[in-house]
């Protein structure tokens, strides 16, 4: 029996195929200024609302997705994003609108208020209900088998918690990066008593190890530079876009915002589930 999951495991880890790493002179400040004004696409995937336990992945064919019910691949970058709508007169907001402050790394807020995530009163809980004003997101890039560049998956508040708790025990614990394996990604439905929703599970399926895991991890450094590049620009270009950005302003502090932290956590909070 053990021969036999080798053998499958072996099977599984040959299927995964690496891209091979692009050789560069060219540093990243060379590669900034020749993205100026070009931006990487990338196929992009949401956890589905209404405890759908099927992702929508774009194809070749816009009108032709592809339903699945999992995605395994390689994690090669991941960060948060967050986006702040206000409410409208029946106290929704308006998520397919420009956000009114976003932030690309969860740090520097560009819009009304901006300035720094930690110390913005809509960064807090009960800001919004006993959730927050502002939404906070994780996204991911995920590589999978035979592919150039990664898909991006955005992770809602309700799909932190099962990330940290993942990225924790599957990796940190064991002094692994996240590129080091793969994974695969799948969907549960919970409920806050009142309606349903899709929340994200992880599952670690093999480690790379020898020469795939140097492969791999040569490929992750050089996509995790791109991105950063990438990233900077859109927050460039999303702050000259903003007029009423006001870098450093003192956001509005809101009433009753306990702050809520978690040691070890990778992302630093646990979002509760929405009420």
């Amino acid at each position: 029996m053990n021969n036999q999951n080798n053998e499958e495991l072996t099977t599984m880890q040959n299927r995964f195929m690496i891209p091979q790493v692009m050789e560069s002179e060219f540093t990243a400040a060379e590669l900034a200024e020749d993205m100026d004004g070009l931006q990487l696409h990338f196929k992009q995937v949401k956890i589905p609302a209404g405890g759908a336990l099927q992702f929508e992945v774009p194809t070749d064919d816009p009108d032709n997705p592809e339903y699945m019910r999992t995605i395994e691949g390689v994690i090669l970058y991941n960060h948060f994003s967050f986006a702040y709508w206000p409410e409208n007169e029946d106290g929704e907001n308006d998520e397919n609108s420009a956000p009114q402050c976003q932030s690309m790394d969860g740090k520097l807020g560009i819009g009304n208020p901006g300035g720094l995530c930690v110390n913005c009163g809509y960064n807090r809980f009960g800001s919004r209900g006993k959730a927050k004003a502002c939404k906070n997101m994780r996204v991911l890039y995920l590589l999978r088998s035979g592919e150039i560049l990664p898909i991006q998956i955005s992770l809602p508040p309700t799909s932190l918690r099962a990330f940290s708790d993942f990225a924790n025990y599957a990796f940190l614990l064991r002094n692994r990066g996240l590129c080091s394996a793969v994974v695969q990604i799948g969907l549960k439905k919970d409920t806050n008593g009142k309606d349903e929703y899709s929340v994200a599970t992880f599952k670690k399926l093999y480690d790379f190890e020898g020469e795939e895991l140097a492969r791999i991890r040569a490929y992750a450094d050089q996509f995790r530079e791109q991105a950063k590049v990438m990233l900077s620009q859109r927050a460039s270009q999303a702050e000259a876009a903003s007029s009423d950005v006001e870098v450093g302003a003192v956001p509005r502090n809101l009433p009753g915002n306990a702050e809520h932290f978690s040691v070890g956590m990778i992302d630093g909070e646990r979002e509760p589930l929405p009420a």
